[in-house]
């Protein structure tokens, strides 16, 4: 099976995060997405407005019952901290070896992605997909084989918004989906 990785910290998970899994899994010909829960970014240290790893997970894995080919993933959580993307990418190559990975990354990230733990490693390894996000700009002249570029939607949602609509008690009615609303306002 290809199966894409898409990986976040879903802080919480958003209906721009399932439809953009949804149009990753077809513009890639995959199998399955696994939207992997990661710890703390290691590029983002300071960051203290994260909910606890298990609790997001949770609200992943409910808002995407049902969803078909697309599943919540708490493998990260498991490996040894700090959490790289190449430590994760080889655990699953040996824990799944019949499936293929590929992973997905927003042009956000791919920007920065000469500073990410062993980069040139994961390029030479396994393929990348990249995504559009407001206000990057990828270079396609200049991208090595292993990634592509797939045009989907801009959806305008972000959790930080999401988090700041919980705290000042405005509504946060169709960001997140409907299963998943009354958590979100009460753990955020």
């Amino acid at each position: 099976m290809r199966i894409g990785i898409f990986g976040g910290s879903f802080n919480p998970i958003h209906v721009g995060h399932i439809s953009l899994a949804r149009q990753l899994r077809q513009l890639a010909g995959l199998d399955e997405v696994w939207l992997m829960v990661s710890p703390q970014n290691p590029l983002k240290q300071g960051s203290n407005d994260l909910l606890d790893d298990r609790l997001r997970y949770q609200l992943a894995r409910i808002a995407l019952h049902g969803e078909e080919g697309i599943k919540a993933c708490d493998y990260e959580l498991h490996l040894p901290k700090p959490s790289y993307t190449w430590n994760t990418l080889q655990h699953l190559r040996q824990d799944f070896p019949d499936n293929t990975f590929v992973l997905l990354i927003g042009g956000d990230n791919w920007e920065h992605f000469h500073r990410w733990y062993k980069a040139d490693d994961i390029m030479h390894e396994y393929q990348i997909v990249v995504y559009p996000r407001r206000g990057s700009e990828t270079d396609t002249t200049t991208l090595p084989s292993t990634v592509k570029i797939v045009n989907t939607e801009l959806i305008d949602i972000s959790s930080t918004e999401i988090r700041q609509r919980v705290q000042q008690g405005e509504s946060i009615k169709e960001m997140v989906p409907s299963s998943i609303e009354p958590l979100v306002q009460r753990l955020y």
